[in-house]
């Protein structure tokens, strides 16, 4: 499975930003699909994860009510919409695939991921 993510750009506060991550060579569909981040000199941290379905998704505290995850399987993407985008948003984001449906508390987890995006970085200016 390859992940080709893009999207990512330089923007001020309070702006706006939407992630796009297409696979290829797997079975999309039933994957699970996610986001995370990394910022320099910080650990990989998850962002958010949908499931395969579509029909429950996961977000860290920290990107509630500001971010959406959303798919479409015909189309072999997902998306991460981020709204009101603050400084401490600036990382690189990378999506990632499972073929598993883990709940939140083993999705927000990397190491459950099999599949990695090459990362697009979104910067973020005060």
């Amino acid at each position: 499975v390859q992940l080709q993510a893009s999207g990512g750009g330089l923007v001020q506060a309070g702006g706006s930003l939407r992630l796009s991550c297409t696979a290829s060579g797997g079975t999309f569909s039933s994957y699970l699909m996610a986001w995370f981040r990394q910022a320099p000199g910080k650990e990989r941290e998850f962002v958010a994860a949908i499931r395969s379905s579509g029909q429950t998704t996961y977000y860290s505290d920290s990107v509630k009510a500001r971010f959406t995850i959303s798919r479409d399987n015909a189309k072999n993407t997902v998306w991460l919409r981020m709204n009101g985008l603050k400084p401490e948003d600036t990382a690189v984001f990378y999506c990632a695939a499972t073929t598993r449906n883990w709940n939140l508390s083993s999705a927000r987890d990397h190491v459950r991921y099999a599949y990695w995006g090459q990362g697009t970085l979104v910067t973020v200016s005060s």
